[in-house]
């Protein structure tokens, strides 16, 4: 996905700590106390730093906190233990919790990447079925795992016709243009990086624009606080779709507002923003929806899930109908 400065914490963790439990608030807690929503600095998530700058919870009677975690891998399990009410996770952390026994549920798509995930390779390797034989760096059990796995399975290859190199994203540039590597599986600025090393040698073979939805950030809460608060989950997706619509009448301020959640510059939040797709409103109801493309969480769970338990991480996927709940979305688009 496109570079932040937490980008490279927004990796699968798996093996995260178990935080303290505690008890979901009362009603009047509710009413004193902001909900809280975990996430990390990504920005894809622009549009909920410009509900909380603007307040625009207000309008639908609530009160919301986003709580910043440095590590995306406690999220689930901050969520769990009820010290969150609802968190931003991506997509693969649902399928690994929830295969674990967790009640965790999408109720809205946030957004996938579009393109600032990528596979890059030297000039002679021209297409995916170049890769055969190949040395391949990637970080394992992270986006870039899911891309180059769909990428491969959707080209009639495994992981067993290539030769897998473990390699953080940002030590990719570095391999590849030293020449003692061929193929890399990295995110933005990491792959202009490379191109812009020298653009005659290097070159997208394959991105996260070929696979949309497969890299995916969603809004989730447990299934108990949804039976208890659907107006406070109604109101949250409300406010939502209110930031969004505040990015696109007024982006200049919306890049100022999320600059500063960011740590960026409005400038390059608005370069950021090319590599991520923000999915609106009127098109959240396809990842819910059995179809044939990534940008359904069936099809996409599949691929994740399927990879998961092939590297031991889950013993078996969840039934992708037990991870998501698409009665707010429906409620929002109508």
């Amino acid at each position: 996905m496109p570079f932040s400065p937490m980008k490279t914490l927004r990796t699968l963790s798996l093996a995260a700590s178990m935080l303290a439990c505690l008890s979901f608030s009362t009603p009047a807690a509710q009413a004193a106390q902001p909900l809280k929503i975990g996430t990390v600095v990504w920005i894809g998530y622009g549009p909920f730093y410009v509900a909380e700058a603007l307040d625009l919870y207000k309008k639908y009677g609530l009160s919301v906190k986003l709580q910043f975690f440095n590590d995306p891998g406690l999220l689930p399990a901050a969520l769990a233990s009820h010290s969150v009410d609802g968190a931003m996770l991506t997509y693969d952390q649902v399928i690994g919790s929830d295969a674990k026994g967790m009640k965790q549920k999408v109720v809205m798509p946030i957004d996938f990447s579009n393109g600032g995930d990528a596979i890059v390779a030297t000039s002679d390797v021209r297409k995916v079925a170049d890769f055969k034989g190949k040395k391949i760096a990637f970080n394992p059990l992270s986006p870039s795992d899911f891309l180059l796995a769909y990428a491969l399975q959707t080209n009639g290859l495994s992981d067993k016709d290539i030769t897998a190199v473990n390699m953080t994203p940002e030590a990719i540039p570095g391999a590849m243009v030293s020449g003692s590597l061929p193929v890399g599986v990295t995110y933005e600025p990491n792959v202009s990086q490379i191109l812009s090393a020298d653009k005659s040698k290097f070159h997208v073979v394959y991105s996260s624009r070929n696979a949309p939805g497969l890299i995916a950030d969603v809004l989730v809460f447990e299934q108990p606080y949804i039976d208890a608060h659907p107006a406070e989950v109604k109101g949250i997706l409300q406010a939502y779709a209110d930031g969004m619509a505040y990015m696109k009448s007024h982006p200049d301020e919306a890049n100022r507002i999320i600059g500063k959640a960011l740590g960026i510059s409005a400038d390059e939040v608005k370069s950021q923003l090319d590599g991520v797709y923000n999915i609106p409103t009127k098109e959240m109801p396809q990842s819910f929806t059995k179809g044939p493309t990534t940008r359904s969480y069936f099809t996409s769970g599949a691929v994740i899930g399927g990879l998961l338990q092939k590297k031991g991480q889950i013993s078996a996927p969840p039934a992708i109908e037990t991870t998501i709940d698409a009665q707010f979305v429906n409620q929002l688009v109508k």
